[in-house]
């Protein structure tokens, strides 16, 4: 099972921005695509934005597009997502996943069924 570190995550008042990282562990990230999810409380895990193995591919959730933007470093073997104009529907736990589907396969069909421990996203006042 692929490993990944997911950090960046806190508390953040609406209109924010927080950058997130996923930072893989004992494995490298160069030919996977890279997806970042999230899981408020009471719902499924959603994809939220997705990138190819070069990076020139993405993919975006509607809630999303335009506030966040994913990209990556192959060299230092991690994922970002930043994400601005925040929202409080955008609170949940968010999560980091590798895969070698296209990245809207990757985040519109979510088939994980184990997750990494995530890092808490709250958008309030």
């Amino acid at each position: 099972q692929l490993q990944f570190v997911e950090s960046g995550g806190g508390l953040v008042q609406p209109g924010g921005s927080l950058r997130l990282s996923c930072a893989a562990s004992g494995f490298t990230l160069d030919y996977y695509v890279i997806g970042w999810f999230r899981q408020a409380p009471g719902k499924e895990h959603e994809g939220v934005s997705c990138i190819s193995s070069s990076g020139g591919r993405t993919y975006y959730a509607d809630s999303v597009k335009g506030r966040f933007t994913i990209s990556r470093d192959n060299a230092k073997n991690t994922a970002y997502l930043q994400m601005n104009s925040l929202e409080p529907e955008d609170t949940a736990v968010y999560y980091c996943a590798a895969d070698f589907r296209d990245v809207q396969a990757m985040c519109v069909h979510v088939l994980y069924d184990s997750w990494g421990q995530g890092t808490q996203v709250t958008v309030s006042s």
